[in-house]
């Protein structure tokens, strides 16, 4: 296997935006291709990165070949990658394997999605669509009474939050986040964590969203501003839960002698791309999270001590706290400890969503993990501004997409170094 760098990464700002898929893949693939300083002409292969264009927009198929069409891409293979909210960092995965492997010296991949619609219900119903759609309706029609919203949910969808966890089905009742809060109400059994500790993580990465121009809200929060926010489903309230948004990012990934010779000024090496499937697991088994993370920590080399800044899926502010835990970043139940102390705050040991994650930053699902990729390459090269975590070095994504039962569908953990 050869060794990969990312030669130079782009984004768009996460917003509600009048741009469609196409024009925000181009103005990522565009940065990409500025900061890495490679030729668009040097590109070998795209994978492209899309979740719920066919629901959303209905471009069912050929979407990279539609998106990347003005971007001097066209004419290249370019492959299309779906894996819910891991679409982008499965498309990472996928270019690291073709340069990794040897079949291309560089690869882009590239993760665009819009996910706002006049329709609110349209854009719940296509985030919702990532769950094993017949079991959820045999759970469904074996619930008495109607199948109607809560009028929680009914709120977030109102307000627009609760991307990447209020989606629906097609029965107008909102799975995911109701998944994220049954994980945060059994957690609070185990670990003792309460509501405030939740709340807690989202004015944290709010925090650090104020610092980052691309973040979707900026807005600082207290922790009685989250608690006060509307519910949506015991414990969580809209500010606990990720928005629904629109964006892009692209990475630009090349072989190390390559970059060398293309004269790449800022590389950052891939030390580890670990993709895996949710799985039914006995009692006491590791989860998908646990199973992909000791994977890249025994592929890279790296301990958990060593990690000097980490992105992570915080579709739901709960869902953070866990993680710390199953990535190895402190022992299970002490993730609310962990918080308490300010080690994942910026200037803590171990900084967590220094982007603002996905509760601030955003979450348009099919650009999720690039996003990611985006804020460890720069803080890496020392180029997250404000945010800057002091002589980061190391760093990691962990990026999940859709439900197998309780168990992510799929996982991606990278980790990136200097």
């Amino acid at each position: 296997m050869r060794e990969v760098v990312v030669a130079g990464v782009g984004m768009t700002k996460f917003a509600r935006s009048e741009a469609g898929v196409r024009p925000l893949a181009e103005e990522a693939v565009a940065a990409a291709l500025d900061e890495s300083g490679v030729d668009v002409s040097r590109i070998e292969a795209a994978f492209f990165a899309n979740a719920v264009a066919g629901l959303i927009t209905g471009q069912e198929m050929i979407r990279g070949e539609v998106a990347l069409q003005n971007t001097g891409l066209s004419g290249l293979p370019i492959v299309n990658v779906e894996n819910a909210c891991a679409s982008a960092s499965s498309a990472f995965h996928l270019a690291w394997m073709s340069v990794a492997s040897g079949l291309y010296d560089v690869a882009v991949a590239v993760g665009s999605e819009k996910l706002t619609h006049e329709d609110k219900s349209r854009s719940f119903r296509a985030i919702g669509s990532a769950v094993d759609v017949e079991w959820i309706q045999g759970l469904l029609a074996q619930m008495p009474g109607p199948s109607g919203p809560p009028s929680g949910d009914k709120a977030a969808a109102e307000d627009g939050g609760g991307g990447g966890g209020g989606g629906s089905p097609g029965q107008g009742r909102s799975l995911f986040m109701d998944f994220y809060a049954a994980a945060a109400r059994a957690y609070m059994g185990q670990s003792g964590a309460t509501a405030e500790d939740f709340a807690d993580v989202a004015v944290k990465n709010r925090a650090h969203a104020a610092l980052n121009p691309r973040a979707q809200f900026r807005e600082l929060v207290s922790r009685e501003d989250v608690l006060a926010s509307r519910a949506v489903a015991d414990p969580l309230t809209l500010l606990m839960c990720s928005p629904i948004g629109d964006g892009a990012a692209a990475a630009v990934l090349c072989a190390k002698d390559v970059a060398t010779r293309l004269g790449v000024e800022r590389p950052v090496d891939v030390r580890a791309s670990v993709l895996l499937t949710g799985r039914n697991r006995g009692p006491g088994e590791p989860d998908a999270v646990q199973r992909a993370a000791r994977k890249a920590y025994d592929l890279s080399g790296v301990d958990p001590a060593e990690l000097d800044v980490i992105e992570l899926h915080d579709a739901a502010a709960p869902a953070e706290l866990m993680l710390y835990e199953e990535l190895g970043l402190c022992e299970k139940g002490d993730g609310p400890r962990l918080l308490a102390k300010g080690d994942t705050r910026l200037g803590g040991r171990h900084p967590v969503n220094t982007s603002g994650g996905l509760l601030s930053k955003g979450h348009p699902i099919g650009a999720t993990g690039l996003a990611q990729i985006a804020e460890i390459v720069w803080q890496l090269q020392g180029r997250a501004g404000d945010r800057q975590v002091e002589g980061a070095r190391v760093g990691l994504t962990e990026n999940a997409g859709g439900f197998l039962g309780m168990e992510p569908a799929a996982v991606c953990v990278h980790v990136l170094s200097t």
